[in-house]
């Protein structure tokens, strides 16, 4: 089979007005970045404001191994195969960052003959949004310096910034750093660090505005510092938030682009799932849902990490009540959670038994999903090799687990017509009664809402809050802040805080060492575990593969 890139390549993509025009926007409602994508004003809302709105359907997964499980892949696939049984269906996809792309994960587009297109541009800048939400969290980051440097009117304790700036790249050298060296002229010295651009509080906050008001608002509600008597400094107060938003007004318009088979997908912002609420933006989902009769948003890596986020915090902001969740999955992985790796035998019993053991973790995602009260339709997303007689196992354990639904997703070696069965299974879904609810109430304390989803969503017997934490916990209470949702910054690699305990471990205690108010936002952010928000490359990253031929293409992505 030919590589992703190849397939894209050749692949002959249609003018993007045809595909608005298919969609019912009018001429007027894009702007145009090229001839394949094109940026949607939110004027749409208002002119479609009484039109009814589509199912919103998560594409979330299990837990993944290193290189990811195909969650994109299947949520286009998922797309397309709606379109095959005569669907109206819209993909909703977070923006792939440049640091993941030329790391260990590569291409963040989709695979094989279920992707968006153009897949190069999507990969590499796109419409620059991500740059222009680095520039928006710098600046706020340099007047904050000079507004100490100068007079210091807003009484800043150094001691008490918390505001980081922000790259789109893994850096691991710049997670700890200095500023301020060399003589007063540079301001004075501080320990600092830069945190990647999609872990940065303005890129959460894009995720989650509903307009460009709602924009202004919530940036101006950063809180980057404190003062010597414990007072919050906000980015109003530093006269940066007028300017921070302007540089984000083009970027705040969600990305028109397509898929392999044309049908449309929005591409807008991309908080991490495992350092932020990992979900494309609301704004984003908005439009698809007068747009499509089904909405597909992705939630980034497993149900424990962007789809409870995606319910806790933004289906709360956004009065949002998904119809249904599709459970990605994957012999490769459900293996991986059995244990140790093993080479095949041919002793078929064991060989099940140890599909069986790595079903825990499938079993756990789908207890989740049926905590929120939502129907789960299981996709196994096939790879080439796999056997069928472990597939068909899969299927009959989950539909065993309580899943309302499980087929093979096979849009990858086959588009749509590969996820057709998948498709017709998510619209029967979707038709089923729903509880959705969110886990904890507004004005539930702080510890109670961390508690909550320690326990319910990840299996912890308990939580351990250090120090440091107890007392940013205090602060946030004196400072108003007891009704904003948490955003667990936990790995995404198991259920607990430690990435090498595969399965479905339980019993284990969930230390909380660090605690970060996104004031503007509008969440608390607790750092559990050894989380980073910069990563770093590996010794042999997806970047070493990439380059530039003799005719000027580009040859490695993937």
């Amino acid at each position: 089979m030919k590589s992703s890139l190849a397939i894209a390549r050749e692949h002959r993509l249609i003018p993007i007005e045809t595909i608005a025009e298919r969609i019912g926007l009018l001429a007027d409602e894009i702007e145009p970045y090229g001839r394949y994508k094109a940026k949607i004003p939110l004027s749409v809302l208002d002119r479609l404001k009484d039109a009814p709105s589509g199912k919103l359907v998560c594409v979330t997964g299990m837990t993944p191994t290193k290189a990811g499980e195909g969650n994109t892949t299947t949520l286009v696939g998922l797309t397309q195969g709606l379109g095959v049984i005569g669907k109206k269906a819209v993909a909703c996809l977070r923006e792939p960052s440049v640091g993941p792309v030329f790391g260990v994960r590569g291409g963040a587009a989709g695979g094989g003959f279920s992707q968006v297109v153009p897949m190069e541009d999507l990969n590499l800048h796109f419409t620059g949004d991500i740059h222009a939400i680095g520039a928006a969290n710098n600046l706020l980051a340099a007047m904050l310096d000079a507004s100490i440097l100068h007079g210091n009117p807003h009484h800043i304790d150094q001691l008490r910034i918390s505001w980081r700036r922000a790259v789109d790249m893994n850096d691991r050298a710049l997670r700890k750093m200095a500023v301020g060296l060399g003589g007063r002229a540079n301001g004075y010295p501080r320990q600092t660090g830069f945190d990647i651009t999609a872990a940065s509080e303005v890129m959460a906050i894009m995720a989650v505005a509903r307009d460009l008001r709602d924009l202004r608002q919530r940036i101006g509600r950063i809180t980057p510092a404190y003062s010597h008597t414990s007072d919050p400094i906000t980015a109003e107060q530093l006269g940066a938030a007028g300017a921070m938003t302007v540089l984000l007004k083009e970027a705040f318009k969600p990305n028109l682009v397509q898929t392999l088979e044309a049908q449309p997908a929005l591409i807008h912002c991309g908080p991490f799932g495992n350092i932020d609420h990992g979900n494309n933006s609301l704004a984003a989902d908005l439009v698809a849902m007068k747009l499509g009769d089904y909405v597909l948003t992705e939630a980034g890596f497993g149900s424990d990490m962007g789809m409870e986020k995606l319910f806790n915090i933004v289906c709360r902001v956004g009065g949002l009540a998904p119809s249904a969740v599709v459970l990605v999955t994957s012999l490769r992985a459900i293996k991986h959670h059995a244990g140790p790796t093993r080479d095949p035998t041919e002793d078929r019993a064991a060989d099940l038994r140890t599909i069986d053991a790595g079903m825990a973790n499938v079993r756990r995602h789908l207890a989740i999903i049926h905590t929120f009260g939502i129907p789960a339709v299981v996709a196994i997303n096939r790879w080439e090799g796999d056997d069928s007689e472990e597939l068909k196992l899969v299927k009959r354990l989950s539909l065993d687990a309580g899943a309302f639904a499980a087929e093979l997703h096979d849009g990858f070696a086959r588009g749509g017509a590969g996820a057709a069965d998948l498709a017709g299974a998510v619209v029967e879904a979707c038709e089923q009664p729903s509880d959705f609810h969110t886990l904890y109430a507004d004005d539930a304390p702080i510890k109670h809402k961390i508690e909550t989803v320690a326990t319910q969503v990840y299996g912890a017997r308990e939580v351990f809050y250090y120090p440091e934490v107890e007392q940013k916990i205090d602060q946030f209470v004196r400072d108003g802040l007891t009704n904003l949702p948490v955003a667990m910054a936990k790995t995404h690699l198991s259920l607990s805080p430690d990435p090498t305990l595969r399965g479905a471990p339980v019993d284990f205690t969930l230390p909380v060492r660090d605690i970060r108010a996104y004031t503007g936002a509008g969440w608390l952010v607790p750092l559990c575990g050894e989380i980073t928000q910069m990563p770093g490359l590996d010794k042999q990253p997806a970047a070493m593969s990439i380059d530039i031929d003799a005719e000027g293409r580009t040859v490695g992505l993937f």
